[in-house]
C-alpha cells in the first residue's frame, strides 16, 4: 500500500496524484512546486520521458517570445520539456528559464531542460466515490 501525505494542506499519494476529495490541488497533486518531495520529482520525470519538447530556445537565447511560449505551456500542461540549441553555460539558460516564469526545475540532460509548475486554475476531476 502507499503512502499517502499531506502536502501544503492538499492531500497527496506518493506519486503525486490527486486523491478523492481534495479540491484546489494541480493536476499532479502538488499546490506549490516547491514542495515536491523526491518520489513526487521521480514520478515526474518518469512521465517527461514520453513528452517531446514543446518549447525550443534557439541562438538568440531566452528571448520574450520563449518566455511567453514556455508561460502557456506550464499553463496548460504543467510539466515541460525545453530544448536549446548549443547554450554557451546551459546550466545557468536553465536556472534563467525556470526563474522567469516560477517553475522547478526537475532536470537537465543534455541540452534538454525538464521545468514543472502547478496551474491551480486546472479544475478537479470528478472521481468516483
Amino acid at each position: 500500500m502507499l503512502d499517502d501525505g499531506l502536502v501544503d494542506g492538499c492531500l497527496v499519494g506518493v506519486l503525486g496524484e490527486r486523491l478523492r476529495g481534495v479540491g484546489g490541488a494541480s493536476v499532479w497533486g502538488v499546490r506549490d512546486a516547491g514542495t515536491l518531495t523526491g518520489r513526487q520529482r521521480r514520478e515526474l520525470r518518469g512521465r517527461a520521458q514520453r513528452i517531446e519538447p514543446s518549447v525550443f530556445v534557439g541562438d538568440a537565447g531566452v528571448t520574450d517570445g520563449v518566455l511567453r511560449a514556455l508561460d502557456e505551456a506550464l499553463r496548460s500542461h504543467e510539466l515541460v520539456k525545453v530544448r536549446m540549441r548549443q547554450p554557451a553555460d546551459k546550466k545557468a539558460m536553465a536556472a534563467t528559464l525556470g526563474s522567469a516564469t516560477g517553475a522547478t526545475l526537475l532536470g537537465l540532460v543534455g541540452h534538454t531542460v525538464l521545468l514543472y509548475r502547478a496551474n491551480l486554475e486546472t479544475p478537479e476531476p470528478e472521481r468516483p466515490l
